[in-house]
C-alpha cells in the first residue's frame, strides 16, 4: 500500500523554523522523485522543493531557495523539509508528494500519483 504521511507542522513567529516530515511507505519511497508542496487558501497549490532517488538531486522554488532544504533519510523512508527564516506568506498547508510521472516539470502538482493528507504550518 503506497503512502505518505506528513507531520512537523505547526505556528511560529516570523524568523523562527520548522522541520516537516513525510513518512513513506517503500514504494513510495523508492519512486523517482518525492516532493514537497504547499497551498494557502484560495491559491493553487504550488511546488516547494523535490528531491530525486539515486544521487538525490534537488530542486528548490524560487521563493524559498536559500531557506528551505530539503533532505532523505533512506534508513527511515522518510523526507525532510527544513524551513528556515519563515515568513507569514509561507502559511499554507504543506504536502508531501511521490511518484513523478516522467516528462512532467517536478514542480508540477498533476504529475504526481500519491499524496499525504497535508500539515499546516502558520507564520505570523
Amino acid at each position: 500500500h503506497v503512502q505518505l504521511v506528513e507531520s512537523g507542522g505547526g505556528s511560529v513567529q516570523a524568523g523562527g523554523s520548522l522541520t516537516l516530515s513525510c513518512a513513506a511507505s517503500t514504494d513510495a519511497y523508492d519512486s523517482n522523485y518525492m516532493a514537497w508542496f504547499r497551498q494557502a487558501p484560495e491559491k493553487e497549490r504550488e511546488g516547494v522543493a523535490a528531491i530525486a532517488t539515486g544521487r538525490g538531486a534537488t530542486y528548490y522554488a524560487d521563493s524559498i531557495k536559500g531557506r528551505f532544504t530539503i533532505s532523505r533519510d533512506d534508513a527511515a523512508n522518510t523526507v525532510y523539509l527544513q524551513m528556515n527564516s519563515l515568513k507569514p506568506e509561507d502559511t499554507a498547508t504543506y504536502y508531501c508528494a511521490a511518484d513523478l510521472t516522467l516528462g512532467n516539470s517536478v514542480f508540477s502538482p498533476h504529475a504526481y500519483t500519491t499524496w499525504g493528507q497535508g500539515t499546516q504550518v502558520t507564520v505570523s
